[in-house]
């Protein structure tokens, strides 16, 4: 069904309503016995009647005249008459004025004779004639009719009846004033004057406690609407308009008083005396009915009842600021604490009507300088006091009332709101304190910070347990909140901090200004504080999780806002900020103040000291530095005003005391005054010397300041007595300890004959007198309670003043600094909240603040956020943990869900961990991607892979390792420790972990594997999942794309956690073996750690982490390098399987280094590392080194210096004893010297060379001695098919082989004969001699022909001049071997085949001497020393032997030598011819021989003729050529 539409003529005729209304009221009269006779209605016009027809009538008689009251009860009647016989013939009763269609329905509301229900029809009779719109804009005569309307309801008396019935004309009252105002178009027309009046007849009934709840209840809605209506004002008016028009209204006193003033009740009566303006009161009594008595509302004029017209037409109208404003302050003026006129139920009223205004308002407030001052100075000191109510419906009102209040009012608050945020926090944070300790915690507060002359809201009856005679009483200790009350100022904080840009403003305001206090950073610490649970038991459960979820709630509203103006979402505000470089330089300057504030109220000196060092006190080169300290002492409010008064009033610091008193303007001002600006920067201190040095100081300043001629002071002296006499006033005044207090005539009588002789005038004293005794002088931090409150307040409107509106801003400058400061604090809350918690939202809310502070933690490059939070979340996990076993069991392996799972107990316990499995997955997901910002929390993380690792969790990526021989293999978990003597003979390409691999687990009792149980089972396919969620493989992936910074801090963790699980632990278990010595422990051998698959798994992924970043290598070196180096100096404490990883990473990380130039020198240092390594070690390694030292040697030109390739081979040296890397050693030394492309020999590498051959031949020797014995005199001698002793053979052949290159390598590097013999054919030569005597037959054989071709040969080079050369061919190559050859030791490993090596050897040894002493013919000298040497070679050679063969060789050898050298006149029998040295020659020769040759040199040279002897001896040499 459609709604009805009704146009203006469809509706009821207004004339109809207005009988109808008319009769109503008159029907309702009737009903009372005063007009029940209706002839009184018929008296009212006669005499009008006859005027009108003009007769003349006489008077009454007296008795038959009417009396008053009659008089004016017919009037009420006939007024009734007169409207209807007025309108009979108006059609439309519009057309009449307004004044005159109400008149009399106002007159009967005005009457005193009028009764409650008489009065409550003609007010139903107005709100009607507003709802039928018969009173509108449009009305003739609107203005006085208001006027009218406004004093009629205003005045409204009538004669009480019930209680009941009363009220309802007073709420019929509330409806006729709200139709007036709100519910019509009228309410704009209506004045201040209008306004002010009906505005307090409905606040005076919401505040009469005398009526009804609901009366009062429903005055407060119709006061509140109203109040939402008229201020909404504000918006369409100008504000400069309406202040001008305010000061016209309180200069123009004819438009009529606008004031407001609400008497309520009070308990004692009191407070309804000596007023200076008329209130509202509305006394409801019942009276006899010869009394009238009955409800009355005052008018705010004067005590007549009607505003005239005049005054009504020169108001001014409409209504505005005037009337606002005094609501305003009737409203603040009622919040006061300290009136006792008005109560608490009065307040609550105020406050919530209050809050209505502000919350209308809005922030347009601000524009009205008027009511702006109203709200920062009274407003806001009143609010403040109620914040420490104890009733929690005041508490509550106010708090909400000063919410709304910052809300609208903000920037004009900046103090205020200081103050209010400390007192709350203060409020908050404080813990609860026994009684009995209270006087303990009070006496170390005034070590508090000093705050700039904030006013304490401390509660004004707060005991001060301070000690008697104490200069520095503390600040008054604020109250600590407890159950409801603290919840409310919670809340109240929740609310005020809601806006993204509240922490901005509180750091930007308030920590960066010098004067304010560090609100940001002391709310955080408070909500990070609040976080957790507070001790005490005076705090129920649900209250404390109330108040934790609530400091969490800002705190991560804080960091959300933060990251939103990070990532842009929410805009900057208003662009009225200062630059962050200046914030950050006040901020600065702050911190040294606060600084030098601290160590100047400890010490004044050295905080002078500091203040001046840091540029604190700027000194200005126009003015003494005595001067600008002034101007920093007094202008500072940090300062200790005790300490501050005590230092300058010193004897050393009369100069600044003069400099600072001289920054005082004391012009034209009274004394008390002066006196009372002095004494407000500092405090008197209590020695009189110093008082009074500091009022001579005063004296003098105010004399100078004040010419005579202005003032009836006359000289410095009259000064100094009166400004001591003021201090002395003061005291006597307002000191409670003193009972009798001075009187005016005593202090005239103190100050008699001081004014130079005379006296000072009586007003002159009295004036000063009264300004003591009004206004008492306040010293800085002595008073406490209301009077030290009040002080503190105006001083903070002062500083107010000076530090004008607060900035406003929402933007992300300062996000950076005030993060930096705070993220610690905030992360560490969330953390423990996270854990904490069960309720689900809040641990969603700490997940989101996780993320978000790693979204500013990357966004503002704090590296130290990410591992704070990596910590922090790791914690959580469960998968940290102190003591991770090295010995893993053997878990039970099922399949489930297609898959093989490894059941744990660590997988069981964190599958059921549900907030762990959260925390891992948060912490995974905020480290992927941002793996650049991670340092320290690396750590963290590979601890946790660590532990996953053992427990079989980890992908299978992270559990490989790579060989140099079997290509990729599974890290194992367990495995026996073999023993590093046994000889591999298997001949294969296996490396050592093979056999960890193949050994059986044995069938012991630890080898046990438990069943799982389905819940178990469970637990860790929840576990996969959530490992699965972490992404740990792209973790892992993404770590080799890291920046160098954060791979290099990556690998720091790394490798400090397997320095952990190895050197450390090495140290730790070594310590703890050391015993006295025990002789039957001896022989076990170094101490050796069992096998840590963990330490390998850490030194696996270095590796990798390391061979997948050869860019980053030169940064990632020093640190693995440093690990190997220290497992490898040690190896022989470590397993198998730990030291061969560390040969393989070194060795693949030097093929890497290879590659780079400036590393090089590392591969050696690397590989030197490797052949030190002890011989057990290097043979269980030995395969390895050889494949890696292969790989580097591939890399054209990586060795180069004959250090390098030394290097190279003593590394490969260490792989000879092992059968399979021998092999490879040796084909890989048979390519270079088989000039293999790629590969040849060079001055470099030749010495290398040979010993690298040398070293084969000699382990040819070494397999003989391993080889069971057959006999006990002699080894067995193995066959040629034998590998070790093939490769010895084949190492003699190419060491052999090697002289050809001999003469190349000198002409091509221009070497000298002599160098040349010293670095290439000397070391061969000593290298095939020492082979000679080699165990094994065959090889001994083969060194013994190759060097016998070697030196006989012509490609030895020598320098044939230098003797010396030979020389060290017998003393270095032959006398060394045939010496060898004579120890039984050697004779013994082959005997057999011994005494051929000796018959060589002799042959070798004779044929040497003769090619190259005999030749030569060189010195005869050098020639006889040899040949000595060999003869008793020789005699020792037959002796040793006795064998037949050996006798027979030495002979023929013997006499060759001996022709040949008798030939060359060496050797020749004495004769007159004869020298004596060849005397001494052959006696000697003839004595050596005849030992083991007795006639042998008779025999060879018989004394011949000359011509014989020649012969003889050409044929002896051309057969030892042939």
């Amino acid at each position: 069904m459609q709604p009805a539409t009704f146009s203006a003529a469809s509706r009821i005729e207004k004339k109809h309503v207005l009988l109808s209304e008319i009769l109503a009221v008159t029907s309702t009269m009737r009903k009372n016995s005063r007009w029940a006779a209706a002839a009184q209605t018929l008296v009212a016009r006669d005499s009008a009647l006859a005027k009108d027809l003009g007769l003349r009538r006489g008077s009454l008689p007296v008795e038959s005249q009417r009396s008053g009251r009659f008089s004016q009860e017919a009037d009420l009647m006939g007024g009734f008459q007169e409207l209807k016989r007025a309108i009979r013939d108006v059609a439309d009763v519009q057309s009449l004025h307004l004044p005159a269609l109400l008149g009399p329905f106002l007159s009967l509301i005005r009457s005193p004779l009028s009764t409650g229900p008489i009065t409550s029809a003609a007010l139903s009779s107005v709100h009607n004639f507003f709802v039928c719109d018969l009173i509108s804009s449009d009305s003739l005569g609107l203005d006085s009719a208001l006027s009218e309307l406004s004093s009629a309801v205003s005045h409204c008396k009538f004669e009480a009846s019930d209680s009941s019935g009363d009220e309802v004309v007073l709420l019929k009252i509330m409806t006729v004033i709200h139709d007036c105002i709100c519910g019509s178009s009228v309410g704009p027309m209506l004045g201040d004057v209008e306004i002010c009046e009906m505005l307090e007849t409905v606040l005076t009934t919401c505040c009469q406690m005398r009526l009804s709840e609901i009366l009062r209840r429903s005055a407060e809605a119709t006061m509140i609407s109203i109040v939402r209506t008229i201020f909404c004002r504000l918006y369409d008016v100008d504000p400069a308009t309406e202040e001008a028009k305010l000061r016209l209204s309180e200069e123009a006193s004819h438009h009529g008083d606008i004031t407001m003033t609400v008497l309520a009740d009070t308990p004692d009566g009191a407070g309804l005396q000596n007023r200076d303006f008329l209130a509202v009161d509305i006394p409801v009594t019942s009276t006899s009915h010869d009394e009238v008595s009955g409800v009355t509302i005052k008018t705010p004029a004067t005590q007549s009842a009607i505003i005239t017209e005049d005054s009504v037409a020169n108001a001014p109208k409409p209504y505005g600021l005037p009337a606002l404003l005094e609501l305003f302050r009737v409203l603040v003026h009622i919040l006061d604490p300290n009136d006792q006129i008005h109560t608490d139920s009065v307040r609550l009223t105020a406050l919530g009507i209050l809050n209505a205004t502000l919350e209308t308002c809005g922030t347009v407030i601000g524009n009205y300088p008027s009511l702006l001052s109203l709200i920062v100075d009274h407003g806001c000191r009143h609010l403040f006091q109620l914040a420490r109510s104890d009733n929690p419906s005041m508490l509550q009102a106010a708090l909400r009332t000063i919410a709304t209040l910052f809300e609208t009012m903000r920037p004009y608050l900046k103090l205020q709101q200081e103050l209010f945020l400390t007192f709350t926090i203060d409020r908050l944070a404080t813990p609860p304190l026994p009684r009995s300790n209270m006087t303990k915690k009070i006496r170390p507060a005034s070590s508090r910070r000093i705050t700039p002359s904030t006013p304490v809201l401390a509660p004004v009856n707060a005991d001060s347990d301070i000690e008697k005679g104490s200069l520095t009483p503390p600040r008054p200790l604020v109250q600590p909140a407890r159950g409801e009350t603290r919840d409310l100022m919670l809340e109240t904080l929740s609310q005020i901090s809601r806006h993204p840009w509240f922490m901005v403003d509180l750091y930007t305001n308030y920590d960066c200004d010098i004067n304010c206090d560090n609100l940001f950073e002391r709310l955080i610490d408070f909500l990070t504080k609040g976080v957790y649970a507070m001790q005490t038991s005076s705090v129920s459960e649900a209250q404390q999780l109330h108040s934790q979820f609530l400091c969490l709630d800002m705190l991560l509203g804080f960091v959300g806002d933060m990251a939103a103006r990070a990532e842009g979402v929410r805009g900057c505000g208003r662009q009225e900020f200062v630059s962050p470089e200046d914030l950050m330089q006040s901020k600065s300057r702050k911190k040294l103040v606060l600084t030098g504030a601290a160590k100047f109220n400890s010490k004044p000196k050295h905080g002078i000291a500091f203040l001046e060092e840091n540029g604190l006190v700027e000194l200005n080169p126009s003015e003494s530095r005595t001067r600008s300290l002034a101007k920093f002492l007094k202008s500072c409010t940090r300062l200790d005003k005790r300490l501050l008064g005590d230092y300058i009033s010193k004897p050393e610091n009369v100069d600044l005391l003069k400099e600072f008193i001289g920054l005082f303007d004391f012009k034209n001002k009274p004394i008390a005054d002066a006196m009372r600006e002095m004494l407000a920067s500092f405090r008197l201190p209590g020695e009189s010397q110093q008082i009074s040095r500091i009022t001579e100081t005063f004296a003098a300043k105010y004399f100078a300041s004040n010419p005579r001629k202005e003032t009836e002071i006359k000289s410095e002296d009259a000064v100094y007595v009166l400004a001591y006499s003021v201090i002395m006033l003061n005291t006597d005044l307002h000191n409670p300890q003193i009972r009798k207090r001075m009187t005016i005539e005593d202090y005239q009588r103190n100050l008699r004959g001081v004014n130079g002789g005379e006296n000072f005038s009586p007003e002159f004293l009295q004036s000063i007198y009264d300004s003591i005794r009004k206004r008492e002088i306040i010293m800085p931090e002595e008073h406490t309670g209301q009077l030290g409150f009040e002080y503190a307040w105006k001083e903070l409107l002062t500083r107010a003043r000076q530090s004008g509106p607060s900035v406003m801003c929402n933007t992300s400058l300062f996000d950076y600094d005030m993060f930096k400061a705070m993220w610690k604090l905030v992360i560490s809350a969330i953390a423990h909240a996270f854990i904490t918690f069960d309720d689900e939202y809040i641990i969603q809310r700490a997940i989101s603040g996780f993320r978000q502070c790693a979204t500013l933690a990357g966004r503002f490059n704090l590296p130290d956020v990410f591992d704070f939070i990596v910590a922090a979340l790791s914690q959580a996990t469960g998968l940290l943990t102190d003591n991770l076993p090295v010995h893993v069991p053997n878990y039970p392996v099922v399949d489930a869900e297609g898959q093989s799972v490894t059941v744990s107990s660590v997988s069981v316990r964190f599958g059921t961990n549900f907030k762990g499995q959260l925390a891992a997955v948060i912490l995974f997901n905020i480290v992927n991607g941002n793996g650049n910002a991670l340092r320290e929390g690396w750590t963290q993380i590979f601890e946790m892979f660590q532990n996953l690792f053992m427990h079989s969790l980890l992908p299978t990526r992270m559990l490989q390792m790579e060989d140099f021989l079997g290509g990729v293999t599974m890290i194992p978990l367990r495995g026996s420790q073999p023993s590093r003597h046994a000889q591999r003979n298997d001949g294969g390409l296996l490396s050592t972990l093979s056999s960890y691999l193949m050994t059986p687990c044995g069938s012991s009792s630890e080898n046990l594997v438990p069943e799982a149980t389905d819940s178990e089972v469970e637990s860790t396919l929840c576990t996969i999942d959530c490992i699965k969620s972490c992404r740990l493989d792209e973790l892992y992936g993404q770590i080799m794309q890291l920046d160098v910074e954060a791979l290099v801090a990556a690998v720091k963790a790394l490798e400090a956690l397997a320095h952990e699980r190895t050197v450390t632990k090495l140290k730790e278990e070594t310590d703890d073996v050391s015993l006295p010595y025990n002789p039957s422990i001896t022989n076990e051998g170094p101490h050796v750690l069992t096998y840590d698959p963990a330490a390998v798994f850490l030194l696996e992924t270095m590796i990798s982490i390391a061979g997948q970043t050869p860019q980053h290598l030169e940064d990632l070196w020093p640190i693995i390098f440093e690990h190997l180096s220290a497992l490898l100096s040690t190896a022989a404490h470590y397993s198998v399987l730990l030291i061969e990883r560390a040969v393989v990473a070194l060795l693949r990380l030097c093929v890497i280094l290879a590659q780079k130039g400036t590393l090089r020198d590392q591969v050696y240092l690397s590989l030197d590392i490797i052949a030190n390594l002890p011989p057990v070690v290097a043979n269980s390694v030995a395969e390895h080194v050889t494949a890696g030292v292969s790989l580097i040697l591939q890399r054209e030109g990586i060795v180069s210096t004959q250090t390098e390739w030394n290097v190279i081979g003593a590394t490969l040296r260490t792989t000879i004893s092992h059968s399979e890397a021998a092999r490879y050693t040796f084909s890989l030394v048979s390519n270079i010297t088989s000039e293999v492309e790629g590969q040849k020999v060079t001055q470099n590498n030749f010495p290398c060379l040979v010993a690298i051959l040398d070293d084969f031949a000699t382990a040819a020797g070494a397999s003989i001695r391993t080889q069971p014995q057959r006999s006990r005199r002699a080894l067995y001698q193995p066959a040629t098919e034998s590998p070790i002793v093939e490769r010895g053979r084949k190492a003699v052949d190419l060491l052999s082989d090697l002289k050809r290159f001999i003469a190349p390598l000198s002409a091509a590097s221009n070497l000298p004969p002599a160098d040349a013999w010293r670095q290439y054919c000397l070391p061969l030569l000593c290298s095939l001699g020492r082979q000679s005597t080699n165990p094994s037959r065959l090889v001994r054989n083969v060194a013994i022909v190759q060097l016998q071709r070697l030196l006989l040969g012509s490609q030895l080079v020598y320098d044939e001049t230098d003797h010396g050369h030979v020389e060290e061919i017998f003393n270095s190559v032959i006398f060394p071997l045939v010496d060898d050859l004579l120890k039984p030791q050697v004779y013994h490993l082959d005997p057999s085949g011994m005494s051929e090596t000796r018959l060589r050897a002799s042959t070798l040894l004779c044929k040497v001497f003769m090619h190259f002493e005999v030749r030569d013919k060189r010195g005869k000298a050098e020639v006889r020393a040899i040949w000595i040497q060999i003869l008793d070679l020789l005699d020792r050679l037959v002796g040793a032997e006795k064998s037949e063969l050996l006798y027979e060789a030495v002979s023929e050898s013997l006499k060759n030598a001996v022709l040949v050298m008798n030939a060359a006149d060496i050797l020749v029998p004495p004769s007159e011819r004869c020298n004596e040295q060849q005397r001494t020659f052959w006696l000697a020769t003839h004595a050596r021989l005849e030992r083991f040759l007795p006639g042998f040199l008779a025999e060879v040279i018989p004394p011949p003729e000359a011509a014989e002897s020649a012969v003889t001896t050409a044929t002896t040499i051309r057969k030892v050529e042939m």
